[in-house]
């Protein structure tokens, strides 16, 4: 066995990555631009605001709601005296700054960057795109920009109804299952929620959209190989979108919330 063979792995995979970064950097530098030349296809936006967002309410709604109810019963658990006090605190911070942003980034990661993905996968293996290119249609402009405007249009929103439903969670739970009075676990949770919190979960969500978007595009305007290409197109585009959320919501909250914004 050659000794300096896990070398050679390793040396491959960081060329690859960083080629694929390049990659994705590419494909972006055409799709941003893309999203501010005219023309405006308005129903096109429209249409994709209806699908990423309408269409992604109940699975975000669900989701923010049981994540809110779960994050009060274990603060709840956790703490051994001023439990009345915590749990609102805790879980509208919690909620608002990450957990609101994150999970319903991923939710939707999970829905729109495969449906994206296997969209323009669809249509560049049958030769639908380089047909619009016959056309004198800019593929970026029809395909690519109308997925990343409603997107980061529609995240933000998302993201403020995820919020609200997170903390009728955690207020249900508290109310009727630990016995919290009502109108002290309001006062709490509106005495110490911030502008800042939901601001920034909003940015972090707008982002979201962005990344999302992106990948679906990205991962399904390039793929190749048939059925099974589009396939594969789907799967990497889910984990791409999710691995960079978390990536981008790390360094997101050290800019609002690390020791240089004090």
């Amino acid at each position: 066995m050659n000794p300096l063979a896990p070398f050679t792995w390793i040396g491959r995979f960081i060329i690859a990555f960083f080629g694929e970064i390049g990659r994705i950097a590419m494909f972006a530098s055409q799709a941003v631009p893309a999203c501010f030349m005219p023309p405006v296809y308005g129903r096109l936006i429209l249409q994709q605001m209806l699908r990423i967002g309408y269409f992604s309410l109940p699975v975000v709604g669900l989701t923010a709601f049981f994540t809110g109810g779960a994050l009060a019963l274990q603060i709840f658990v956790g703490s051994d005296f001023g439990a009345e006090t915590l749990v609102p605190q805790i879980v509208v911070l919690g909620i608002t700054r990450e957990l609101g942003p994150v999970m319903a980034g991923l939710m939707v990661a999970g829905r729109v960057s495969a449906a994206i993905a296997a969209e323009l996968g669809t249509m560049r293996v049958t030769e639908q795109i380089d047909a619009l290119r016959t056309l004198s249609t800019n593929p970026f402009k029809y395909l690519v920009a109308p997925r990343l405007i409603a997107a980061v249009l529609t995240m933000p929103l998302l993201v403020a109804i995820a919020d609200i439903i997170g903390v009728m969670g955690g207020w249900v739970v508290g109310v009727y299952s630990l016995d919290f009075n009502s109108a002290a676990y309001l006062k709490n949770t509106v005495d110490f929620l911030k502008t800042g919190d939901v601001t920034s979960g909003l940015w972090k969500a707008a982002v979201f959209g962005f990344i999302i978007a992106l990948m679906g595009c990205f991962h399904g305007y390039n793929s190749k190989g048939g059925a099974q290409g589009v396939g594969a197109a789907t799967t990497n585009a889910v984990v791409s979108a999710a691995i960079l959320i978390l990536a981008a919501n790390y360094f997101m909250t050290s800019i609002f919330f690390g020791e240089g914004s004090r």
